[in-house]
Order: structure tokens, then C-alpha cells, then sequence
């Protein structure tokens, strides 16, 4: 495809995030595409799975009734409702074709995650840092959601990234079509591979999905592309995949892939995410007061060492 086709590719963007330095080697641009095959029960962000653009509702940042109905002037449903704390209540079914409401919203209480945005005008605020890529080694990376769901649009960006000498990245769950991401590999630098469990029958509960996709795609791209770098991730979540048995069964896999040993981490849970359900209008799958032992992540860490560093 040609570099003007590919500019003028379009998708849903619902966030871009500067100087992140935790997501691919070096300071790096992230670009969170909608849209989302699993529903992982910890997801810190919900925002994230549905495909199109979406209503949240903060209620801390209402103006309050008694001095802004501004949003209620506009609503056309009957989405929006006065409670007894004197701020708004936002039917989040009703609303869902009032995406204008968020402009009438001076507070910025009301506001719509998704974009469509062209290639073009992405990647136009990613090259706004190229100066801190060329010092780091940074660059762009799609995250999301699952990046490759949006499959034309993740190529188009991927593929006029290298033309414009963008260093690439890509955060995925692995639960895409193997045609999309044998598409896409030939322009990532880096890998980063969510493995959540290797209990299929688990997988399922806590994601929606099989495990069997995910594994086999990651098996095909060490085998098709046997030189990327790979960085495989665990989210490490109370009573789900939080016992040494769990972390050597990934760890026993990710050691038996073919091509150049992939990276593994383990990732600690955290309910920073929890907020965004509420301004979503949905309950959060988990247990609100859930932790993860210390002592029990200090051990997975061990292991996690012992792999990477042998």
C-alpha cells in the first residue's frame, strides 16, 4: 500500500501518552487503540474494550445543578437525571448516541473516549518527541485494547512509522487472527506479549477466552520471525494465576519457543482502574478489596530473575 493510502487510514484512538518510559525500550510515545476480544476481569482499562467511542461520567467533577444544567439543556434522551447530591445522574444505555454531551460539559465531567483519527494525524504527535526517541531509543507504541483488532488501521500506522524511521512497539494479548499479526510483524521492533495463564479452563473464566489462540500465534511469530524482540508479561492477580505453579508453567513455555530467548515479566496487580467502571457506568468484576500478598509476588520475582538472568 502506498504512504499517501496509509495516511489516510482511519481508527479509534482513545488516548496518546508522552514520555512513557515503562512500555518498549526508551522514551515512547503510546498510542491506545479501542477495542478488545478479551474481558479480562482486572482490566484497569475499561475504556479500552468496546470498540466505538463511549460516554464516561466523573461525578467529582460535576459543577453541581445549582450552577451549570448545561448538559441537561442538551440531552435529547432523558440520559441525564438530577440526583440527591445535587449533581447530575447519567444513564450510561440512554446516552449512548449523545456523544455531543461532553461539549456542553464546562467541567469536563462528561467526556468521550474514542477518536477517529487518521495515521497521518497520529503520527504527526508522535514525531512532535522525535528528539527524545533518537537520544533513548525510544519511539511509538500501540497499545490498547488489542491493537491488532484494529487490523488495517494498526498496519497502516506500523507501516508508515518505519517509512518516517520510527522505532515500533506493540503491547498485545496475542488474541488476533494469525493472518493480522504475520501482517504487522515485519514492521515491529518490539514485542510485548501478555500470557495470562496456561490453564485454559482459568483463561476462560477470567478473560472470556481460550488461552489456545494466544499461545499458538505466539509459537508461529518466534518461529516466522525468530530475531524480534520479545518481552512476554504476566499480570499476577489473586486467586487467578498468583502461585509459583502458575509462573513456572509460563515460564516452562516461554522457554521452549524456538529463535532468541523472549524477555519475561511479572506484573503486580493494582486496582488503578477500578474508578473508571463507575464513570463507565459498569460494576468492577473483582473483589474491591482484593491485594496481593507481598510475600507471595517477592517469590514469582525470584523466579522471574532466575529465568531472565540464567
Amino acid at each position: 500500500m502506498s504512504s499517501l493510502l496509509d495516511k489516510k487510514q482511519t481508527g479509534i484512538v482513545f488516548s496518546v501518552q508522552k514520555y512513557s518510559v515503562h512500555d518498549g525500550p526508551g522514551i515512547r510515545t503510546l498510542v491506545f487503540l479501542k477495542g478488545c476480544p478479551l474481558r479480562c476481569a482486572w482490566c484497569s482499562n475499561p475504556e479500552s474494550q468496546n470498540f466505538q467511542p463511549e460516554l464516561a461520567y466523573n461525578r467529582n467533577k460535576c459543577l453541581g445543578i445549582d450552577k451549570c444544567t448545561r448538559c441537561v439543556d442538551h440531552c435529547s434522551s432523558g440520559a441525564i437525571t438530577f440526583g440527591e447530591d445535587e449533581k447530575i445522574d447519567l444513564d450510561h444505555d440512554l446516552a449512548k448516541n449523545e456523544l455531543h454531551l461532553a461539549k456542553a460539559c464546562p467541567g469536563n465531567a462528561i467526556i468521550v473516549y474514542g477518536e477517529e483519527q487518521s495515521v497521518d494525524k497520529v503520527l504527526k504527535r508522535v514525531e512532535e518527541d522525535e528528539m527524545f526517541y533518537a537520544r533513548s531509543g525510544g519511539g511509538m507504541t500501540l497499545s490498547g485494547g488489542e491493537p491488532f483488532a484494529q487490523h488495517d488501521y494498526a498496519l497502516s500506522l506500523l507501516r508508515e512509522a518505519r517509512r518516517r524511521h520510527i522505532n515500533t512497539a506493540v503491547e498485545t494479548c496475542g488474541a488476533a487472527s494469525w493472518d493480522t499479526i504475520e501482517a504487522c510483524m515485519p514492521y515491529v521492533n518490539t514485542l510485548m506479549y501478555d500470557i495470562k495463564s496456561m490453564d485454559d479452563a482459568k483463561h476462560k473464566e477470567f478473560t472470556g477466552a481460550s488461552n489456545k489462540p494466544i499461545l499458538e500465534n505466539l509459537k508461529k511469530i518466534r518461529e516466522h520471525f525468530p530475531k524480534v524482540k520479545i518481552r512476554v508479561r504476566t499480570p499476577v492477580i489473586p486467586g487467578f494465576n498468583d502461585t509459583e505453579k502458575d509462573i513456572m508453567d509460563i515460564i516452562d513455555f516461554v522457554s521452549s519457543l524456538p529463535g532468541e530467548k523472549c524477555e519475561y515479566e511479572a506484573l503486580e496487580y493494582h486496582r488503578m482502574g477500578q474508578p473508571k467502571y463507575e464513570n463507565l457506568g459498569r460494576d468492577f468484576p473483582l473483589d474491591a478489596s482484593m491485594q496481593l500478598d507481598g510475600e507471595v509476588f517477592a517469590k514469582i520475582k525470584v523466579l522471574v530473575d532466575k529465568y531472565n538472568n540464567f
